[in-house]
C-alpha cells in the first residue's frame, strides 16, 4: 500500500482546500484530492482541470496578464468594471476632464472588459432593461434610476452620509432608514442586472462608495469569482465610521470582497482597524477572516496618463484659450486652483490664506492673480449651498479689499472646463494650491506635475491630508487648517529659484512616469487574482503527480 509523506499529505491538502475554495472561479466540479488517497489516482490531468491551465504548454509572461496579449498572444478573463456612474466614449465631445472615468477607461484599454453602471438618467420609473453599447474591446452597459432610487442612494445615502463621514465630517452627515434601505435597493438592482451577464471566469472590479453592498449581493446571487473593490475617496478612522447606524451592513459588507484596495496606508490600517474591533481576526500579511471569508486589503495609489497627458499639455499650451489666458493676465503670475466646489477641498482656507498672503506681502499685488475653478455639484444638498455662498462672499471681499481697476487679485469661475483646457492652463501655471482638507489621492496635483515644462517648471502647494502627500514630498507641503503657514508657502513658491523648481519637480515627475494608471491597474488585478497558484510553481507540481518509473514504484512499495 502507498504511504504518503508529511509533506505530499501537506500538497495534498492544499490543493483539496483551492479545489474546494468557492471564491475559486476555476473551481474543479468533480472530487478533488484528499490526504490518504493513492497517489496514482491524482493524475496530472486532473490537476490541469483544477487550475484550468494546460501544464505542458510554453506560457509567457505576457500570457498571464489579463490584457489583451499581442500578435501570437491569448485573450485573459473579461474583466467586469462597476461602477456608479458609466461613461460611454462619444467622438463628437471633448474628453472627460478626470476622475473615476479616466482612470476606468485607462484601466480598460487593450482590455477585454465590460463597463456596468448607472447611465446618469432619472425617470420616473427605472428602465427595466439595460441598454448595451459595444466600443472596441469594451462592453458598456448601462441603466437607468427611478427618481426615488435616486435620491435616497445617490444624494441620500452616499452623499449625504457617506461621503461625509468618509471625509472625516460626522457632523455633516444626514443619516435616514429611508435612505439607507434605498441605497440597498439599489445595489440589489445593480446585483440584478450584472448577475446575468457574468461569466464563471470574470474577474470583477467594484468602485468606490455608492457600491459597498454590492459583493456581497453578488455572492448571494452564487457568484464565486474573483471580486475586488477600490476605495476612491479616504476611509476615516473606526470611530468615525461606526457613527453610521447600519454601518456593520455597509461598510462591514466590504468583507464579501477578496480584495479591498485604498491609495493610502493610512487608509487602508483604518479599515483594519474597523475590522477588528468589530471581531474580525487578523491573518497573514493584509489578510482579515470575518465570519469564515477571507478579505484581504491592499495599498494602490491611483495614477494618470502622465506620459499622454505631458504631450496633452504641451499642445495645449498653443491653444487659443490657453493664449487669451497668459495674455490677459501680463506680467501677473498665475496661481490656480482647481476642484469641485464641495467643503472637503479646502476652497474657503485657501482663499484666506490667498488673502493673508497680500496682506503680509504689499509687494506683491497687482503681480499675481490667483485662477480658482470650482464647477458646482450637488447643487440641491444643503452642505454645498452654504459652501458656495461661503466661498463667494470671501471672493468678494477680497477683491473689493485689494484690487483695483486694471487688476483682479482673485478670478472665480464656477464652471468646468475639458481636459485639454485643463492641461493648457496648467502647464501655463506659476503655482498649484491643492489644499483639500481630506482627499483619497487629488489627482490635480499629479496632472499639474506632469503637464509642466521640466526646464522650467512651477511650484506644487499640496495637503498634507491629500493622499497624494504620500508619494509627492518634494512638493511643499502644507497643513490647510493653518493660514499663515499656507500664505508663507505661497511666497516661498512664488519666489523659488529656478534650480530648487527643477530639483523638486524631476524625482515628482519621474516617480509618476514610474507610477502611472497602468500600474495602477496592474497591480491591483494582478493582487486581485493572486490568491491562485503561479506558473512558476506548475512545472514542480508536474514533476510530483508524474506517474512513478517502475524503479521509484517498487521503491515505495517496498
Amino acid at each position: 500500500m502507498t504511504t504518503l509523506s508529511r509533506l505530499e499529505r501537506n500538497l495534498f491538502d492544499a490543493l483539496a482546500r483551492l479545489a474546494d475554495d468557492p471564491r475559486n472561479p476555476f473551481r474543479n466540479p468533480e472530487p478533488t484530492f484528499r490526504a490518504g488517497d493513492a497517489r496514482e489516482r491524482v493524475s496530472v490531468s486532473a490537476l490541469e482541470a483544477t487550475l484550468a491551465i494546460p501544464i505542458g504548454a510554453e506560457q509567457s509572461a505576457a500570457s498571464r496578464d489579463p490584457a489583451v496579449v499581442e500578435s501570437g498572444g491569448r485573450m485573459g478573463p473579461r474583466i467586469v468594471i462597476v461602477s456608479n456612474r458609466v461613461i460611454v466614449p462619444d467622438s463628437g465631445r471633448a474628453p472627460a476632464a478626470g476622475g473615476l472615468a479616466v482612470a476606468v477607461k485607462a484601466a480598460l484599454k487593450n482590455r477585454n472588459g465590460l463597463w456596468f453602471g448607472w447611465s446618469g438618467k432619472v425617470s420616473e420609473e427605472a428602465a427595466t432593461e439595460a441598454r448595451t453599447v459595444e466600443i472596441n474591446n469594451t462592453t458598456y452597459v448601462l441603466i437607468d434610476l427611478a427618481d426615488n432610487d435616486f435620491q435616497e442612494y445617490y444624494n441620500g445615502l452616499a452623499n449625504r452620509v457617506l461621503w461625509p463621514i468618509l471625509h472625516y465630517r460626522v457632523d455633516l452627515q444626514e443619516y435616514s432608514r429611508t435612505d439607507a434601505g434605498g441605497y440597498m435597493r439599489v445595489n440589489r438592482i445593480f446585483a440584478d442586472k450584472l448577475s446575468g451577464l457574468l461569466r464563471e471566469d470574470d474577474i470583477i472590479w467594484v468602485h468606490d462608495y455608492h457600491l459597498m453592498p454590492l459583493g456581497r449581493e453578488l455572492r448571494a446571487r452564487g457568484h464565486a469569482n474573483s471580486i475586488g473593490f477600490f476605495l476612491h475617496i479616504p476611509c476615516a478612522p473606526p470611530d468615525i465610521l461606526q457613527a453610521l447606524p447600519s454601518h456593520r451592513e455597509i461598510l462591514g459588507s466590504l468583507s464579501y470582497y477578496d480584495l479591498v484596495g485604498f491609495h493610502t496606508d493610512n487608509d487602508r490600517d483604518n479599515f483594519a482597524q474597523y475590522l477588528t474591533s468589530n471581531g474580525a481576526k487578523a491573518g497573514r500579511g493584509d489578510s482579515y477572516e470575518v465570519d469564515g471569508r477571507q478579505v484581504r486589503l491592499g495599498v494602490f495609489p491611483v495614477g494618470i496618463e502622465t506620459a499622454a497627458y505631458a504631450r496633452l499639455a504641451r499642445r495645449a499650451a498653443r491653444t487659443p484659450l490657453a493664449i487669451q489666458i497668459k495674455e490677459s493676465l501680463g506680467d501677473c503670475r498665475l496661481v490656480l486652483g482647481v476642484d469641485r466646489l464641495d467643503y472637503s477641498k479646502g476652497i474657503p482656507q485657501r482663499l484666506k490664506a490667498y488673502e493673508r498672503f497680500l496682506e503680509a506681502n504689499p509687494q506683491w499685488r497687482t503681480k499675481v492673480t490667483l485662477l480658482q475653478i470650482a464647477p458646482k455639484s450637488r447643487a440641491d444638498i444643503k452642505e454645498y449651498e452654504e459652501i458656495e455662498a461661503e466661498v463667494t462672499t470671501l471672493v468678494s471681499k477680497i477683491n473689493g479689499r485689494f484690487g483695483d481697476a486694471t487688476w483682479t487679485p482673485i478670478r472665480y469661475v464656477n464652471r468646468s472646463y475639458s481636459r485639454t483646457a485643463l492641461a493648457g492652463m496648467y502647464r501655463s501655471a506659476d503655482v498649484v494650491m491643492a489644499t483639500p482638507l481630506r482627499d483619497g489621492m487629488n489627482l490635480v496635483a499629479k496632472e499639474f506635475l506632469a503637464a509642466q515644462d521640466p526646464n522650467d517648471p512651477g511650484v506644487l502647494l499640496l495637503s498634507q491630508f491629500a493622499g497624494a502627500a504620500r508619494n509627492l514630498e518634494q512638493a511643499l507641503i502644507v497643513n490647510p487648517h493653518e493660514t499663515e503657514g499656507m500664505a508663507a508657502a505661497l511666497k516661498r513658491a512664488l519666489e523659488m529659484p529656478i534650480e530648487e523648481r527643477r530639483e523638486r519637480h524631476a524625482p515628482m515627475l519621474a516617480y509618476l512616469m514610474e507610477n502611472d494608471i497602468r500600474h495602477w491597474a496592474d497591480t491591483y488585478l494582478a493582487a486581485l487574482t493572486d490568491s491562485w497558484p503561479r506558473l512558476s510553481i506548475l512545472d514542480g507540481l508536474r514533476a510530483f503527480f508524474a506517474p512513478p518509473s517502475p524503479e521509484a514504484r517498487s521503491d515505495i512499495e517496498r
